[in-house]
């Protein structure tokens, strides 16, 4: 859903901190300022990766260009990063500043972040350089971190997913539908500011989501958020917003439900036809993910969330590369290949680089993957659908009332073949209109064959400017949320 950011009239500062960060701090002299400070940080670890962030300070004359330097001594090997150009040469790291971030003023510092593989302890490195200067932080290596329970592996008895034929089955290979809600919030409070989630999300707060006889909670995320990107704040980004996310999933299958995370909104600046904004930064949905952090954000997810096969991945929201291109065939072609797409000034990732990402990982969760025209367009899915080695590929679809393609005949003509080869999930439905009409007749087409959908959303907004399921977190529901709610008790009462 392009919903507004509503987190600027809620301003609701809805999270709790959750620590998880293995910092190296810097420390200095009594009374002495140093030439540059570091700080090193784990923001996630997981068994054969690990993501870090390292913050750099200058102390000393303002500099055109940087260049860090600093030894692993734990079998690392970085394997990707962000707001630097990084290389690793045996043991040796070094970051270098990018053409847009070299300038770093006295006193002023600059974050970058990576991901590798490690073996062995993961220790810290001992010491770092700022072009050449040694850099006055810690000595001793810090603490390998103790990584949090994997999320799934509880008392939760959400089902393991893989996909077979055109449909979606557990670990016994009974078909298995995805009917829930979305849990809107992760994407946009922390880029405003404001927190983590909007409202709570407390064991209280997802029991109302089972109670309703959901099965699934899909769970819209930021990706400057989750990579700890310098525009947001720490309390809200990096290992704070990783290990709430971890939280939350963690909650939902504890209460046996399906948790599909989700990247919603994405950096990149594009101010072409239906712009949502024109900010660079990730505050408001961009018509496809961008080369420069997407795939670095579904590196971190996949490997955080691979040894849970009850987790799904979406890999976004709702892409519109054919609202910038000329031709219907150039929107397919960037959705799938990515690149320099007509029309979008910044380097696409497409549908392959996200697939590609995840799978790296090793991960072999169920992905999802909508079309065109913010998901509501699978005209020519199966034509330009990525190539998936683990076959766990779902076409991933939006409809509301004010859409094109929002009747039977079109979904006879476009969704039902899609749905005859592959699992189709309608990852967000609704309507505009503090009524269920419309979406009635979205869940009969479904539930006739056999397909999944979620609701949009879970949250206390006024169903008059956006479609809100409900009034109150302890499930509530709204007119338009009384239809689903009573619909799902009826499927799975």
């Amino acid at each position: 859903m392009r919903h507004p950011p509503r987190a600027a009239l809620l301003a609701i500062a809805g999270a709790t901190a959750l620590l998880g960060a293995i910092t190296v701090p810097a420390v200095t002299a009594q009374g002495a300022t140093p030439a540059c400070t570091v700080e090193y940080s784990v923001t996630s670890q997981w068994a054969d990766g690990f993501q870090g962030a390292v913050k750099i300070t200058n102390n000393s004359a303002a500099l055109s260009s940087w260049s860090l330097g600093f030894d692993f001594s734990g079998g690392q090997k970085v394997t990707q990063g962000w707001n630097a150009k990084w290389s690793q040469s045996g043991t040796e790291v070094t970051a270098a500043n990018e053409s847009w971030n070299g300038s770093l003023a006295t006193g002023a510092s600059v974050s970058a972040g990576f991901i590798a593989s490690w073996s062995g302890n993961n220790a810290a490195p001992a010491s770092f350089t700022l072009n050449g200067t040694t850099c006055n932080v810690d000595a001793e290596p810090s603490p390998t971190p103790t990584p949090s329970d994997p999320p799934g592996t509880g008392s939760g008895t959400a089902p393991a997913l893989h996909v077979s034929g055109n449909k979606l089955v557990d670990a016994g290979g009974t078909n298995h539908r995805l009917l829930g809600v979305n849990r809107s919030g992760g994407e946009f409070m922390c880029v405003q500011g404001y927190g983590i989630w909007d409202g709570p999300v407390d064991d209280a707060a997802i029991k109302a989501i089972a109670d309703w006889k959901a099965d699934t909670v899909r769970i819209p995320l930021n990706e400057e958020c989750w990579l700890g990107l310098s525009n947001i704040k720490p309390e809200y980004g990096g290992a704070n917003y990783v290990a709430a996310v971890k939280d939350l999933v963690a909650r939902v299958e504890a209460h046996g439900m399906t948790p599909i995370v989700e990247l919603h909104w994405s950096y990149g600046q594009y101010t072409g036809n239906s712009a949502g904004c024109s900010d660079v930064h990730a505050t408001c949905q961009k018509p496809m993910p961008d080369m420069q952090y997407s795939p670095s954000f579904w590196s971190s997810v996949a490997s955080t969330f691979k040894d849970d096969p009850a987790v799904a991945f979406d890999l976004f929201n709702e892409p519109y590369p054919d609202r910038a291109t000329s031709t219907t065939t150039q929107a397919w072609q960037c959705w799938r290949d990515g690149g320099n797409c007509p029309g979008i000034g910044y380097e696409v990732a497409g549908m392959q680089d996200l697939v590609d990402a995840v799978r790296a990982t090793g991960a072999k969760n169920v992905v999802l993957a909508g079309g065109l025209a913010y998901s509501n367009d699978l005209s020519q899915w199966l034509t330009y659908k990525p190539s998936d080695p683990t076959g766990n590929l779902v076409a991933a679809y939006h409809v509301y009332n004010f859409n094109t393609c929002s009747n039977e005949s079109c979904w006879n003509s476009t969704l039902a073949p899609v749905a005859a080869q592959v699992p189709l999930v309608a990852g967000e439905i609704g309507e505009n209109t503090c009524s269920h009409s419309f979406i009635n007749q979205v869940m009969k087409w479904f539930d006739d064959r056999g397909l999944s959908y979620l609701g949009w959303t879970w949250n206390t907004w006024d169903c008059s400017s956006g479609p809100s399921l409900i009034s109150a977190y302890d499930g509530t529901p709204t007119s338009y949320g009384a239809g689903l709610r009573d619909h799902l008790r009826a499927l799975n009462g």
